[in-house]
């Protein structure tokens, strides 16, 4: 869907937020773009699937990335390998292509004085923005979930499932503390999206926005596995991106949990005020 259909767009004057909003998501999920690329994220873990199926789970437990070895036992444990194998580069690509493409997109497509003279607001418009990221956020980790849930339930059997710390958990709890795990997943990418909109607010050029979100990212992943700096490892946007694994313990320890959803929260909090200053006095030329 195009941005030169914005004049069908709800951002008519007095048009509430959450319309707005409502539009804004619409047209992201209804780029094909955005849709090809939560088939990329749900091909993941339809692969790792098929070729355990296919070729067995690791000969040594341990082999391969984090749960790999449970698969074949469980097929819950799926949704748990693909987010983990995802985290690394996928969902950020993902969610720099979104968050890059928020402001610069329009600009580039001469659809963003359309937008402010409608008049959606500056301050509005930001928000909106930034809202629809965050939700895309969400929306990317629960694609790879639901979809690692539904081939796992198809291909391997589904058992109580052992936890990290001993002892094991019924299946229906342990999908459960999945969903859990997929909300943290999408909350931890939010620091990341805040970033994207920030730098989108400062270019018109939506790949050049793309390619710095994802290559803080990926900077940030390996500044944090150097111990050389490890004063700033509780301060990076990823540090905290597996800690998800302690909804897998019991009893469950959401300390650590805790101090990354406050870390994304700041980050939010910063960079959505700073791409709010940036776009509220910035020229709008297209």
């Amino acid at each position: 869907m195009s941005r030169s259909e914005a004049p069908s767009r709800p951002g008519s004057a007095g048009a509430p937020a959450l319309r707005l909003l409502g539009s804004e998501l619409g047209l992201l999920l209804g780029r094909l773009r955005i849709r090809a690329g939560l088939v990329v994220l749900a091909a993941v873990p339809v692969l790792i699937a098929v070729v355990v199926r296919t070729f067995g789970g690791p000969d040594n437990p341990g082999e391969g990335p984090p749960f790999l070895s449970d698969v074949t036992q469980n097929g819950l444990f799926i949704a748990f390998t693909a987010l983990t194998v995802e985290l690394p580069l996928f969902l950020p690509l993902a969610i720099g292509v979104v968050a890059g493409d928020s402001i610069a997109g329009e600009a580039q497509q001469g659809t963003l004085r359309y937008l402010l003279v409608a008049p959606a607001g500056r301050t509005r418009l930001t928000l909106v923005k930034l809202v629809s990221v965050l939700i895309f956020c969400l929306v990317a980790a629960f694609t790879v979930a639901v979809t690692a849930w539904v081939v796992g339930a198809a291909l391997f059997p589904l058992h109580d499932v052992p936890l990290l710390s001993g002892g094991t958990i019924s299946a229906g709890e342990a999908l459960w503390r999945g969903v859990g795990v997929a909300v943290y997943v999408g909350l931890s990418l939010a620091g990341l999206s805040a970033i994207g909109v920030f730098v989108s607010t400062m270019t018109d050029v939506p790949i050049a926005a793309m390619a710095s979100t994802v290559g803080l990212a990926i900077t940030s992943q390996i500044l944090d596995a150097i111990p050389q700096v490890s004063a700033i490892h509780p301060w990076l946007p990823t540090h905290y991106w597996l800690a998800f694994g302690d909804l897998l313990r019991e009893p469950v320890d959401l300390s650590v949990m805790g101090r990354g959803l406050a870390l994304q929260l700041a980050y939010v909090v910063v960079f959505g005020a700073a791409a709010w200053a940036r776009f509220t006095t910035r020229d709008v030329l297209s």
